[in-house]
């Protein structure tokens, strides 16, 4: 872990992920500096605020790179932490950049988020502001190897796992998504900028349109989310939760693989639980040799 200040500053993006890294951090006596992202942040943060001395939440839109920059300087931040998910298309569509943003966008050569986060972690620390791994406080949410459901995959499940590990891996390799959705050796979806959610109920809908052309056809579904290659732990860290076995237990999913180690899972109790009861399989697969 990198070595820590009295400070942390903390990059909020949505979802829960942002009060799960606030509370881990509020735990060691550090204080935080949130700067919440009006796009993305959920308004809950205010309400910490007011009750939490030991933080403040400064709000800017997505594009205010200076201001963010500036933030964090006048509190004399040192170390910061990305944590919630910045949708991607926000990031490319909805983005409004102010001068110093918009010129490190010109200089890009692929406009994907590992680019562009990338750049702007270099960005921050010629600005004395390092980005430290959105892991650092929260290790023991990260998921271990192994089944870890009562069900474990039966046979048909762990083909479409290990031909699901081989695409999912494969496409992350390219910054296009961590997510792939495998039907009886097939796949059924690819994630791209709509999010794992989202892949995944358009895989259900998929499948449902295919069983009603043919009621000799039922296939389960199998959900494999890895990190990429070389995931770089400060941003964009596979995350699975509740919401995840929610959507699987709609779209008809029967099966989850994530990658052991490099994948958080968010309420780990409750997400497990919810799988369970919807005869979910659950496994978390080591990471590749090469990685």
């Amino acid at each position: 872990m990198e070595k820590q200040t009295d400070k942390l500053g903390l990059i909020a993006g949505n979802g829960s992920f942002p009060f799960l890294l606030l509370d881990a951090a509020r735990a060691r006596g550090l204080h935080v500096v949130v700067a919440a992202i009006k796009e993305e942040t959920d308004p809950e943060m205010d309400v910490r605020a007011a009750s939490d001395s030991g933080m403040e939440v400064h709000w800017m839109s997505l594009g205010e790179l200076s201001r963010l920059i500036e933030t964090f300087q006048k509190a004399h931040v040192r170390n910061a932490v990305m944590a919630g998910q910045v949708r991607h298309k926000q990031i490319f569509s909805a983005i409004r950049p102010d001068w110093r943003l918009a010129k490190l966008l010109m200089n890009l050569r692929t406009r994907n988020t590992d680019m562009l986060l990338g750049a702007i972690a270099k960005v921050l620390s010629d600005e004395g502001i390092e980005l430290i791994s959105s892991t650092a406080y929260l290790e023991p949410m990260l998921a271990k190897s192994g089944v870890l459901t009562q069900r474990a995959p039966n046979e048909v499940e762990r083909n479409d796992i290990a031909y699901g590990l081989t695409v999912a891996r494969g496409i992350a390799g390219f910054d296009l998504g961590q997510t792939v959705v495998i039907a009886a050796g097939a796949c059924v979806a690819v994630e791209a900028m709509e999010g794992t959610d989202a892949t995944i109920a358009r895989a259900g809908a998929l499948m449902e349109s295919v069983e009603e052309e043919s009621s000799t056809l039922a296939r389960s579904l199998t959900v494999v989310k890895v990190a990429k290659p070389k995931q770089d732990l400060r941003f964009d860290v596979p995350v699975v939760g509740v919401p995840t076995i929610r959507a699987m237990a709609a779209a008809g999913a029967t099966c989850l693989a994530i990658e052991a180690g490099r994948t958080l899972l968010f309420d780990e109790a409750s997400m497990l639980r919810e799988a369970d009861a919807a005869g979910i399989a659950v496994v978390g697969e080591a990471k590749p040799a090469m990685v």
